[in-house]
């Protein structure tokens, strides 16, 4: 599928560019769709509780949704491992799409209070703790190991896209039909990424992929991943260097930018600026990825991003004025955007695909389950000691996750196949 032989026997195999094969564009655009269903659908929800009930309400929908994807998300791994990715991303979709459609039918028809939105809330977790692990184990059964750091890349642009364009499109609809028309489209676009996914061919897995046989307990099969990740000498190390940056990195970036934007005056605008100056590093970081392929020494290079972007996080709580915050962010998200997706590449490239559903499921519990708790502890921080005090500990906790790199061989030396 992903590759083109010579007329002899003898000759190389020349593999097909990610992005020059069908196949990989088509799993591209169901994913795309599927990420802006997810932004129109997490804005519809959030409006609607608002006006459903009191802002604590709200707050309480919404962390019904997060509550089970945390818990249920190694078992979630498991479950793509065991399934399969494909069959397991086809039937979550198919069953956000129904939930989202049902609920947007529902307040269309009637006012029928928070109930349905807290049971939309927990099924769309629910479903999302199975989901996020396959799909994070779906590229290496769409492409060739030589094409997964360019995947990243574009994996990456389609998340920066769906973010850009679901946003605006869920506000529109919100103006125009109420959460109801935003439900709608938001289960409309998932609803289109089911028959992308059909269409899509996977890859047989080599013969000695066989972590975690089938003859087990699911049970089983979860502690043979963990221990799989743990005597891994690569993704061991990356999985501490990603939590300590992700520590680092999300206080300052979410609570610790508002509050720093409030304390210089720079307002709601001057906090816009700044966070579309860290969505174009992001993106621009992605964009060289999906151009480039690969990049040389790829454990030690994520690591020297990783020092350079702690530094940067530092500098943003001392920067003079709005702009010069817009130019700091924006490195940012250069620098973090390319270890970040360094560190995904490294992860797909090094993880046995046979494992990869449990290997994404730590490190999406890592970063959704972990990482959020620097936000309450930077808020109450910043409000003790300052936002630059504050910013400097949180840069230096993200530099540890460079040190460890740099500190685990295996890591140090990790290359991309090329």
């Amino acid at each position: 599928m992903t590759t083109v032989s010579a007329t002899s026997a003898d000759a190389p195999v020349v593999e097909r560019p990610a992005h020059r094969d069908a196949n990989v564009l088509r799993w591209l655009a169901a994913y795309t769709a599927s990420m802006a269903g997810d932004n129109i659908y997490y804005l519809a929800l959030s409006w609607a509780a608002v006006r459903e009930g009191s802002p604590a309400q709200a707050g309480a929908v919404m962390a019904v949704s997060a509550l089970p994807r945390a818990l249920l998300m190694l078992g979630g791994g498991v479950v793509a491992d065991r399934l399969g990715p494909r069959r397991v991303v086809i039937g979550s979709d198919a069953v956000r799409c129904a939930a989202v459609l049902a609920v947007a039918a529902l307040l269309g028809l009637t006012s029928p209070g928070l109930w349905p939105l807290t049971v939309l809330a927990l099924v769309f977790g629910t479903v999302d703790a199975v989901f996020m692990p396959a799909v994070g184990a779906l590229p290496a059964r769409v492409t060739s190991r030589g094409q997964l750091a360019r995947v990243q890349g574009m994996r990456g642009l389609a998340i920066r896209f769906a973010s850009v364009v679901g946003a605006p499109l869920g506000g529109l609809c919100v103006a125009l039909g109420g959460a109801a028309a935003a439900f709608g489209l938001a289960g409309l676009l998932i609803a289109v990424s089911v028959p992308l996914l059909v269409s899509v061919r996977m890859r047989d897995l080599p013969p000695d992929d066989t972590v975690g046989a089938r003859d087990t307990t699911p049970w089983r099969d979860m502690v043979a991943g963990l221990g799989y990740i743990r005597r891994h000498r690569v993704l061991a190390p990356l999985m501490l260097a990603i939590a300590l940056g992700d520590l680092g990195f999300t206080g300052p970036l979410n609570v610790g930018l508002t509050l720093l934007a409030d304390e210089r005056g720079w307002g709601a605008s001057g906090m816009g600026w700044i966070l579309a100056g860290f969505g174009t590093g992001a993106g621009a970081a992605s964009l060289l990825l999906a151009v480039r392929g690969r990049l040389p020494h790829a454990g030690r290079l994520a690591a020297y991003l990783i020092f350079a972007g702690s530094l940067a996080i530092g500098a943003l709580a001392y920067a003079p004025g709005v702009v010069a915050a817009v130019v700091v962010a924006a490195l940012i998200g250069l620098l973090a955007g390319l270890s970040g997706a360094l560190c995904g590449a490294l992860l797909q490239t090094h993880a046995d695909p046979a494992c990869l559903g449990r290997v994404t499921a730590v490190a999406g519990l890592v970063s959704l389950g972990l990482a959020p708790l620097s936000m309450p502890l930077s808020a109450a921080a910043i409000g003790a000691f300052g936002t630059g005090p504050v910013f400097v500990v949180s840069a230096a906790v993200c530099a540890l996750g460079g040190v460890v790199a740099l500190a685990a061989p295996g890591l140090r030396h990790a290359q991309l196949p090329r």
